[in-house]
């Protein structure tokens, strides 16, 4: 008898319809004597829509609320898919998070999981049910409802697997794998077979919607290996796992498109030491992630001063700006600017590490289509450019076209 954790994304369970297929498969998988937890997200659609509601009420509803409202999304499908299972017979019982042990911190909209106790998981595994938990969302040990950010049904997937010691983790989406990028921009867009903690991780972190990145963090850090793969059909998907010798064969894994972010740039900052730590630890403590830095020459002679580019999310950037406004005094910069016309486009792959040449070849390929650049960055597998949002999608297609054929 094995362990297995299934996660059914939105569009999965976004009708009833396709709720009782992920129960019809749900007991395929436990007719073969398997213990199945199940891990859903809201329905499509609804996240939205409860976003909507709150900013109707409110343009900038408390985010302890925000919590208590968007956790209902995930709840009302738990129930639901528990009703479906129970049709076909089925024994099936609904958890919310907290009721299946997920403890997080307080930062309410972007918690982290703290601990999973799951006691009543394997009480109810244990009494011969499918046990479907609520993803997204825990509770503080104080007994605050918490969510975990958007993807966070993912996150509680891989934490659930890792905590009960599961033989087999599922990512069921609405697409049939990871792609080397985009099939909506580049139709020819490959699927893998496999790919690399580290490769997912930069993938995800690029932009790539296919997981979250900290779920992606998580599975590598507790060594779980998971596979994504599509609730429409019976194709195999992509493992994700270790970076094993073959994979550093290929240069670049995948191309992603990040067009959620957002530029901040500071004019006129003192050139001293301290200064940028101040500036940053300011964002960390909003709990503002930032991205990509550039830090400019410095200039003048008796007070230097420089320039200091940043990104974020987009939708973190009125948060960010705060933040630097509130600083201009004690800081002194001149002036700041933003720009939501930008997207950030990457190459990612462990074979990076191995062959020389990868940069000019990325740059070649953009400046042959008259793509300027306006920030770099790199690791070792993973070169990342801030270009113009609207020629995202064509940048996509040349570089993807320049590696991957």
């Amino acid at each position: 008898m094995a362990l297995i954790v299934q996660k059914y994304g939105g569009t999965s369970v976004g009708s009833p319809d396709r709720i009782k297929s992920v129960a019809e498969r749900v007991a395929s998988s436990r007719q073969r004597g398997d213990q199945i937890v199940v891990v859903v997200s809201a329905m499509s659609g609804v996240t939205d829509n409860l976003i909507t509601l709150a900013q109707q009420i409110a343009p900038a509803p408390p985010e302890r609320e925000m919590d208590v409202l968007l956790a209902t999304g995930e709840q009302t499908t738990i129930a639901l898919t528990a009703m479906a299972l129970h049709a076909i017979g089925v024994p099936a019982v609904s958890l919310t998070g907290a009721q299946a042990g997920i403890v997080t911190d307080g930062v309410h909209t972007k918690a982290k999981i703290q601990n999973i106790t799951p006691k009543e998981v394997h009480k109810l595994l244990d009494a011969g049910n499918v046990v479907i938990v609520a993803g997204f969302q825990g509770q503080t040990r104080g007994g605050q409802v918490t969510t975990l950010g958007r993807g966070g049904s993912d996150l509680t997937a891989i934490a659930l697997a890792a905590a009960l010691g599961a033989h087999l983790c599922q990512i069921y989406t609405d697409v049939d794998g990871v792609y080397t990028t985009d099939p909506r921009i580049v139709p020819d867009a490959r699927k893998l077979d496999e790919i690399s903690y580290d490769e997912m991780l930069e993938l995800a972190g690029s932009g790539a919607k296919v997981m979250q990145l900290r779920s992606v963090e998580f599975a590598k850090k507790f060594s779980v290996v998971f596979e994504v793969r599509s609730s429409l059909n019976d194709s195999p998907g992509t493992i994700v796992k270790e970076e094993t010798r073959t994979m550093e064969e290929v240069v670049v894994r995948g191309v992603a498109l990040d067009k959620d972010q957002a530029k901040i740039t500071l004019v006129g900052v003192p050139d001293a030491p301290g200064v940028a730590a101040r500036i940053f630890r300011a964002l960390a403590d909003a709990a503002i992630s930032v991205d990509m830095i550039v830090q400019n020459a410095s200039h003048g002679t008796n007070a230097p001063l420089t320039d200091l580019s940043f990104t974020v999310d987009k939708g973190d950037l009125p948060k960010a700006r705060t933040v630097i406004d509130g600083l201009k005094r004690s800081i002194g910069y001149q002036e700041v600017g933003s720009d939501e016309t930008i997207a950030k486009l990457s190459i990612v792959g462990v074979g990076m590490k191995s062959h020389s040449g990868v940069a000019a070849r990325m740059f070649e390929a953009l400046a042959n289509q008259g793509i300027n650049i306006g920030m770099i960055s790199t690791s070792e597998i993973k070169i990342s450019v801030v270009i113009d949002l609207a020629k995202g999608e064509q940048a996509v297609r040349a570089v993807h076209h320049a590696f991957l054929g």
